[in-house]
């Protein structure tokens, strides 16, 4: 939740937010900077629990129930986009994130905050022997991804981002967080 309230507030206008979950970042969302939300989740469990999360929000909340690569919205009609913990489980990562860039504004930006692959080669080689089972345990979810690099190759050529271990299980526990623009 920590890494959450670092880049949700760095959300403005019009959101775009790729696996909304259960609402988690809600609350992080400042109301007199986001107007309104759109909510993108695959799943119709996870959304109904965000769904009550939202009904008593300062800011509009509308969810659509599909995966990051089928978003439905205008071209160039979304001022930020939010991803957390999401670009781990998303199968093509590539097309939702050139999805992403087409209904970014110009001007706009992704903050982001995932876990991936370790600068350590000792946690490296345990995420790449766990990721083919854990992927099947945790819903699609690859231990190992190289978060810069593939959100470079979906076009976010800028980055600012910060990198840590937090607390936790090392396999799982190496964060990025930031903003990308294209």
């Amino acid at each position: 939740m920590r890494q959450r309230e670092k880049v949700i507030p760095l959300a403005q206008g019009r959101v775009l937010e790729i696996g909304v979950g259960s609402g988690l970042n809600f609350p992080y969302y400042n109301p007199n900077k986001v107007s309104k939300v759109y909510g993108l989740d695959p799943s119709l469990e996870i959304r109904l629990k965000a769904e009550k999360a939202a009904r008593d929000l300062p800011f509009e909340v509308e969810f659509i129930g599909l995966p990051g690569e089928e978003i439905p919205l205008e071209n160039k009609s979304i001022d930020t986009l939010v991803m957390t913990y999401t670009l781990c489980s998303i199968p093509d990562y590539l097309t939702a994130l050139q999805q992403m860039l087409r209904v970014l504004k110009p001007g706009g930006h992704l903050v982001f905050c995932e876990h991936g692959l370790a600068p350590d080669l000792p946690v490296q080689k345990w995420q790449h022997r766990l990721t083919p089972v854990w992927k099947r345990l945790g819903g699609g979810c690859h231990l190992d991804r190289n978060i810069p690099e593939l959100l470079q190759q979906g076009g976010f050529n800028k980055l600012e981002m910060e990198t840590m271990y937090i607390p936790g299980w090392r396999p799982a526990s190496f964060n990025f967080w930031g903003v990308a623009r294209p």
